[in-house]
C-alpha cells in the first residue's frame, strides 16, 4: 500500500509518500480501506520531535489513528458481516495517513446515514472533543461565550452550538476569510485576532456587556488577552494550546477576578466515556444538528496538509484523502 511515513523527527518536508507492506487484521480486527484520514494539530509537534503531548513513537512512524472507510476484510474470528460497511474508529493502526489500516472491531463504528467518510471522521475526534467541552461548560442562554479558534474543527461546532442554544457568541480568528466563516455559522460577533485591537473590538461590540465564558483553543498571548475579557464569575476554560505556547492565569488573579479555571481537555483525557461519546457526537452530525467542517488534502500532499496546519492556513478538520 501507499502511505506516508515518518523516519526523521523534523520539519514537514519529513513526511514521505511511499510503498509499505499491507497490514493484515487479526483476531478481534477489521481491516479498513482508507476514504479519510484526520489529522491532528499534536500531530504537526509530534511530527517535529516535540514531547508536549502523546508519548513520541518509535520511527519510522505512520501518523493518525483517525480513519474512515470502508471494511475491505475482517479478522478470523470477526463477523464476516463487516465486510463492505462504511465504518469510522479513533483508533486505526499503524496510522491513518495510508490507503489501509487495521483496527479492533470493538473500536469501530458504523458511520450512521447520510454522514459522509470526511464528516464522520471529522466528528470522531474533533466532534466528540467539542461535545466534551461543551457538556464541561454547561453553556446556558444568558451566557457571553467568547470562542478563540473559532474557524477550526471544535471551534465551529462550538459556534454552532451556543449560536442554537441563544447565548451570545463572539468568534475570534485568524483573518479576513475566517472571521467572514464564522459570522456566517451564527456568531454575533466575529473578530480577527491577528489584529493587535481585537480585545478593544470585542469590549466595544458588546457594547459593556462582559464575556462570562471564554473557551480557548489557542493559548499563549491570545488565550491572555481573552482571560482579560472576562467578567467578574466567569469561567476560562481551555481545551488545548494551538499556539504552542501554554497560558494559566495564576491562583490569586483569578481569586482577584472572581474567575475560575478549566483545564477541560485534562478532564477529558482523564474521565471521557469515549465509545458512548463517540456515537453521540457521530448522531448530532447524522441529524444535522452539528455540521463539521473539514478541508481536504490527497494523502500524497500530506506535508503540505502538516504545513498549512500548522502555519493556521486551514479551515476547519484536516483531513487527508485517497489520491485520485
Amino acid at each position: 500500500m501507499r502511505a506516508v511515513v515518518l523516519h526523521e523527527f523534523g520539519p514537514a518536508e519529513n513526511l514521505r509518500y511511499e510503498t509499505v507492506p499491507d497490514p493484515v487484521p487479526g483476531p478481534g480486527e477489521v481491516l479498513v480501506s482508507v476514504r479519510a484520514a484526520g489529522v491532528h494539530q499534536i500531530e504537526t509537534a509530534m511530527r517535529e520531535g516535540l514531547t508536549i503531548g502523546p508519548p513520541l513513537p518509535e520511527l519510522p512512524a505512520i501518523f493518525g489513528g483517525e480513519v474512515a472507510g470502508v471494511v475491505a476484510a475482517v479478522g478470523p474470528d470477526v463477523d464476516k458481516s463487516w465486510i463492505g460497511a462504511d465504518v469510522v474508529t479513533a483508533h486505526g493502526r499503524p496510522g491513518g495517513y495510508a490507503e489501509l489500516a487495521v483496527a479492533d472491531v470493538s473500536a469501530v463504528h458504523r458511520i450512521p446515514d447520510g454522514l459522509g467518510h470526511e464528516a464522520a471522521v471529522t466528528m470522531i475526534v474533533t466532534g466528540t472533543t467539542a461535545i466534551g467541552l461543551l457538556d464541561i461548560a454547561a453553556l446556558t442562554s444568558d451566557d457571553v461565550v467568547l470562542v478563540t479558534s473559532a474557524a477550526g474543527g471544535i471551534g465551529r461546532l462550538v459556534v454552532q452550538f451556543a449560536h442554537r442554544l441563544g447565548a451570545t457568541v463572539v468568534g475570534a480568528a485568524g483573518g479576513p476569510a475566517k472571521v467572514a466563516a464564522v459570522r456566517g455559522l451564527g456568531a454575533d460577533v466575529a473578530v480577527d485576532y491577528d489584529l493587535p485591537q481585537w480585545a478593544g473590538t470585542v469590549r466595544e461590540a458588546l457594547g459593556g456587556r462582559g464575556v462570562t465564558v471564554v473557551l480557548d483553543g489557542v493559548e499563549g498571548e491570545k488565550g491572555r488577552a481573552a482571560f482579560g475579557l472576562l467578567t467578574a464569575g466567569g469561567r476560562y476554560i481551555t481545551i488545548g494550546a494551538a499556539s504552542r505556547t501554554e497560558f494559566r492565569p495564576d491562583a490569586a488573579e483569578l481569586k482577584e477576578r472572581d474567575v475560575r479555571f478549566t483545564d477541560a481537555l485534562s478532564l477529558l483525557l482523564a474521565g471521557q466515556d469515549t465509545p458512548a461519546d463517540e456515537t453521540r457526537a457521530l448522531a448530532h452530525a447524522a441529524a444535522g444538528e452539528l455540521v463539521p467542517a473539514f478541508q481536504t488534502f490527497p494523502l500524497s500532499r500530506t506535508a503540505a496538509a502538516h504545513a498549512a496546519l500548522e502555519s493556521r492556513q486551514t479551515t476547519g478538520k484536516v483531513v487527508l484523502v485517497p489520491d485520485a
